[in-house]
């Protein structure tokens, strides 16, 4: 079986810190080429894998400001399209724009749906069900418009997050500083509680950054530590009382929330989207409606095993389940 994976061009796969999209592209890769499938990674030239790399684009358009996303996004693109006919199947982990391809050859393709942004965005999925399978990263990321060949939910190295029986005293906010992720709302429940409050991740929103969240960092009761990665990813994870995952929007996945729980953080996340598929509550974390009763979840938070958090991340959310699940796809679809 010969796979053509494309990548997303944003950042390195695997990312050096965030780059949700290209961790999982470079996690399921990496999985197959260890089961033998000989896979091509269509990814900017400084990523790093066991597969074979290919593909025109010099650097990842978020890091080097003379890589314009549009132009080479689209050379990208072409660079796989134009080695159709070598490949048994084509899996775009890309977003909407390798359809525009996909019915100028006759290699199948597979979507990975990376969550559903938008419905502006539907023009470019619903004309192209019928060429195009779709795979859902959660149940409640499906668009009731389109027909999807399978939900996966994605797979983390397990064996990279080591499991911290105690953790800390500290809250954590990890993620994205953006409204849709509850940035404030982590901070308000902190100063409710009386907790020390980490912040990891990328300010993607600079005007909510001033307004919302910087004033109240003071780098002792809420302190911030920008986007991390590698052993201060995993510790920073493991070391937390609980995960703080207010989310002000229908999260699609939410890496991190597995993430945590592999290192056995316990997660209080608002109850949308995904969220109730990834946490058991009472088990692995609490699902709440409101920062009030998100609040009251954090002094039960003595209720929660963090052993259970790790068996549950170890048993649901491993890279061998998720890439066994694409195989048996990948298979299905080749007959």
């Amino acid at each position: 079986m010969k796979i053509a994976m494309i990548a997303p061009i944003a950042w390195r796969t695997p990312p050096r810190a965030y780059g949700p999209w290209e961790l999982v592209t470079s996690l399921l890769t990496e999985a197959l080429v260890a089961r033998g499938v000989d896979v091509t990674l269509f990814a900017t030239q400084d990523s790093v894998t066991a597969a074979t790399l290919a593909g025109p684009v010099p650097a990842p358009y978020s890091e080097d400001p003379s890589v314009d996303a549009k132009v080479w996004e689209m050379r990208h693109l072409a660079a796989v399209f134009e080695r159709a006919s070598e490949f048994d199947l084509i899996h775009n982990q890309a977003d909407f724009p390798a359809h525009a391809f996909s019915g100028l050859v006759d290699t199948p393709m597979v979507t990975t749906i990376h969550g559903f942004s938008s419905e502006r965005i539907l023009p470019m999925y619903a004309p192209y069900q019928d060429r195009v399978r779709y795979v859902a990263i959660s149940d409640s990321d499906r668009h009731p418009g389109l027909r999807y060949a399978a939900t996966i939910h994605h797979g983390i190295p397990i064996e990279e997050f080591p499991f911290d029986p105690a953790g800390s005293e500290d809250l954590l906010f990890f993620g994205r500083i953006h409204p849709d992720k509850g940035a404030a709302e982590a901070i308000a429940v902190a100063q409710a509680t009386g907790r020390r409050l980490v912040m990891a991740g990328i300010v993607q929103d600079q005007g909510y950054w001033e307004r919302d969240v910087r004033p109240h960092v003071d780098d002792d009761r809420i302190v911030y530590r920008g986007p991390v990665g590698g052993a201060d990813r995993t510790a920073t994870l493991g070391g937390a009382r609980a995960l703080l995952h207010l989310i002000n929007f229908d999260e699609p996945f939410g890496l991190s929330v597995v993430e945590a729980m592999a290192c056995g953080t316990p997660v209080i996340a608002i109850r949308r989207g995904s969220m109730p598929e990834l946490i058991e509550d009472g088990v692995t974390g609490f699902l709440v409606d409101t920062v009030e009763q998100a609040i009251a979840a954090v002094d039960r938070l003595g209720e929660i095993d963090r052993a259970a958090c790790r068996q549950a991340a170890a048993t649901r959310f491993s890279v061998d389940r998720m890439a066994d699940r694409y195989l048996a796809l990948y298979r299905s679809i080749l007959g």
